[in-house]
């Protein structure tokens, strides 16, 4: 087994003088909608809530999805986005999206909804300085699923992302079909053939559905400097939306549909993209809003693992997931040059040797949010792992998720936001007790070794030892 069997839970690290305090919202495995202090403890968790994502209100509310449909027939769609007060009281719902009538189940209105959701007042869902998302009220805007056909792109059934805006009262004012604007994305005819081929393709749901594309996340851009100074492809209404499958990161005109900036699929088309290096299967990319630090540019959660088509290489036989990574990024993007301006690795989570870069990895799910002080909180999801660090790569809080699935190993989450304080007007302000690092080197659990070992020879370079079957001389070339 590749990862530790036994590992402290909860808040493990936590610099209160350094660290961009508030509450952290998640969906914990199994459970539902979670919010803990700085500590760990839970101070409120809503059950069957789903987390795709969970968010916060200014007044306390809980927003999320409901009620996930027969895997047999859908793949990851939920029944219905709805919005939860203090008092547990429902006082929205958008479920009007398709109606469905899976064999052998009950015929309903689904929302289809997926991966992410935006409601008016605030651009990326997470808490941005006199950006408040509407309490009562405004629209939302929701990525959707939809299934159809289009032979431009394969013979099989398409398992296609929508972005819809919906109202207050439920009703549909605008709607994005991706597969309508596959001739823009970008591929090459070696791409074409690979996706054509094995769209990724999910044989057990239905008849079969292909999850060719597969949005994980989207947001509105929001008011910009780049907008400001004449630049129309970032219109503050303009969405943008990353790709898992396809490694691509695009921008859409709102007016138009078209669009209007992208990188990936190809890496090697410009200086700057080769110099960034390959984005395979990213996750929540967004422009950090005006009024936090680093406004303007994007901000991604660079999984690596495996995605993309192309061609045919010793880790993809057939060009399926050709591209690979087995460690983790989180980047910050000038949009308009493309030039990274800041990053977290595993170089600078302190990991020096190149056989140590998977112990900064996610293949899947997690996410990247800029705080108030300039810190980036990180959602390592694969690992249950929520971590916030400064500028400089400091780690001044890191929590490990206790919420395990039933009956399986695993703690992952999806994704995982701050929020101030105020925005629980019901609570108290939780105290703040900090939690000083632990070196692993010295920890041990009660009962394991608690004293210093015996019998230690010290062993300096030139020196000559025996044992029954050899006699050595070691020197300080031969020392790795």
């Amino acid at each position: 087994m590749g990862f530790p069997t036994v590992y402290p839970t909860g808040t493990t690290i936590y610099d209160t003088s350094a660290s961009w305090s508030g509450y952290t919202v998640f969906q914990a495995k199994d459970v539902g909608a979670t919010i803990i202090d700085m500590n760990g403890n839970v101070v409120r968790q809503i059950r069957r809530l789903h987390g795709f994502p969970n968010r916060l209100l200014p007044d306390g509310s809980m927003i999320g999805s409901t009620g996930r449909r027969n895997n047999r027939y859908g793949y990851q769609d939920e029944k219905a986005v709805v919005q939860i007060d203090w008092s547990g009281k429902v006082n929205w719902r958008f479920d009007q999206y398709e109606y469905i009538e899976d064999p052998g189940e009950e015929p309903q209105w689904m929302a289809r909804q997926h991966h992410d959701y935006q409601r008016e007042g605030n651009p990326v869902g997470y808490y941005v300085p006199g950006m408040d998302p509407k309490v009562a009220g405004g629209n939302t805007l929701i990525l959707c699923h939809k299934n159809l056909h289009n032979p431009k792109i394969t013979d099989k059934r398409l398992l296609d992302d929508t972005i819809i805006e919906v109202d207050w009262e439920g009703n549909i004012i605008w709607e994005w079909v991706c597969s309508d604007h596959f001739t823009s994305l970008g591929f090459d005819e070696t791409m074409k053939n690979t996706l054509y081929r094995n769209p990724n393709l999910h044989a057990e749901v239905g008849d079969g559905v292909a999850d060719w594309i597969h949005l994980n996340s989207m947001s509105v851009l929001g008011p910009n400097n780049w907008f400001d100074e004449g630049d129309e492809r970032f219109h503050p209404d303009n969405i943008i939306w990353s790709s898992r499958q396809t490694n691509i990161i695009a921008v859409v005109e709102k007016t138009s549909g078209n669009i209007v900036w992208q990188v990936g699929p190809d890496y090697h088309k410009s200086v700057a993209m080769r110099k960034m290096g390959w984005i395979i299967g990213p996750h929540h990319a967004h422009m950090i809003p005006r009024g936090l630090p680093g406004a303007g540019n994007i901000l991604v959660f660079d999984n690596g693992g495996w995605a993309g088509y192309g061609t045919p290489n010793p880790g993809s036989i057939n060009g399926f997931n050709n591209a690979q990574r087995d460690c983790s990024r989180v980047l910050e993007i000038n949009p308009v040059t493309c030039e990274v301006v800041w990053k977290y690795t595993p170089v600078e989570a302190g990991f020096v040797n190149l056989a140590d870069n998977y112990k900064f990895y996610s293949g899947y799910i997690s996410s990247a949010q800029r705080l108030p002080n300039g810190n980036t909180l990180i959602t390592e999801g694969a690992d249950g792992r929520i971590f916030e660090i400064t500028p400089a790569y400091e780690l001044v809080w890191e929590y490990m998720s206790p919420f395990f699935a039933l009956g399986a190993n695993t703690n992952y989450l999806y994704r995982a936001y701050r929020y101030p304080y105020e925005w629980i007007p019901q609570l108290s302000k939780p105290m703040e007790q900090p939690v000083a690092r632990i070196d692993p080197k010295s920890f041990r659990v009660p009962g394991g070794q608690e004293k210093e070992p015996e019998n230690v020879m010290v062993f300096e370079a030139g020196d000559t030892f025996s044992s029954e079957t050899q006699l050595c001389i070691v020197t300080d070339d031969e020392i790795e």
